[in-house]
């Protein structure tokens, strides 16, 4: 198993793989929709593959949120209750994923990241030109828990499409356009990128060499889209993205249920 992990065209074929993830995920979200099939077909356990998949999506989750703070496009005051629950959320969730058994979770993430990927296909979501946060209520904060934590939650647990799913629930339930809510996204998404990473570091099931390997090159494409979301938008790269995770999750679910 070492060897094929270390194989140089295996950490080639990775670094590819998390620049591009790097960079759509900065610009739409959904980088694990791509990262975590890759890191199953070399071979890699389930629980490890989500460890050292979170090592990896933290440096492009860190370097996104950074570039859209800097740009004044999240924050961190106005959004800190969806920090505290999806931080609980996420720990909730990893210490439950890792309890379950790896055969289970072999069959489970392929169908997982195909239903993602469909959603993602055929969600048409309009954008919204509203540069304007919503204001605080009790409404307001209740959403912002319950987002939160279940999102938080889902990071921890499995995670691909996370970004995704922020930057549309977060579009839907408060109004704002998709700059503000790729904001938020990223930012929660290094939260709950951290601190599932803490506990499958506990648990022991992170591959530090691939991890540091993908994360460096999903940190570049992390940098590179989120300056290109700021100034094209996403609409350039979403189809060919969801092409390739059709693609990759068709063929892991054929891998895990009938091979």
């Amino acid at each position: 198993m070492t060897e094929i992990l270390l194989d140089p065209s295996n950490l080639l074929l990775l670094a590819g793989v998390g620049f591009f993830a790097g960079f759509i995920d900065a610009i739409v979200g959904g980088g694990g929709l791509l990262t975590v099939p890759a890191l199953l077909s070399i071979g890699l356990s389930p629980h490890l593959t989500l460890g050292t998949n979170k090592l990896a999506a933290s440096f492009g989750s860190a370097t996104a949120a950074l570039t859209y703070f800097k740009k004044n496009l999240f924050d961190p005051n106005f959004w800190r209750h969806s920090f505290y629950n999806t931080l609980l959320g996420a720990l909730v969730g990893t210490i439950f994923i890792n309890l379950i058994q790896a055969n289970w979770l072999d069959k489970f993430l392929p169908v997982l990241i195909f239903i993602v990927a469909l959603y993602t296909l055929f969600n048409r979501l309009q954008d919204i030109d509203n540069h304007v946060l919503p204001k605080k209520n009790q409404s307001f904060n209740f959403k912002q828990r319950c987002q939160a934590f279940v999102l938080g939650f889902y990071d921890g647990a499995a995670g691909p499409g996370t970004g995704a799913f922020w930057v549309i629930s977060s579009m839907r339930l408060y109004k704002i356009n998709i700059l503000l809510a790729s904001g938020l996204a990223k930012s929660m998404n290094f939260t709950s990128n951290i601190t599932a990473l803490l506990i499958f570091i506990y648990f022991d099931q992170v591959d530090w060499v691939i991890g540091f390997t993908m994360g460096a090159c999903i940190m570049l494409g992390a940098y590179i889209g989120a300056h290109s979301a700021i100034r094209f938008g996403s609409k350039f790269i979403r189809p060919i993205f969801i092409c390739v995770v059709l693609i990759m999750s068709i063929k892991l679910g054929y891998s895990a249920w009938f091979a």
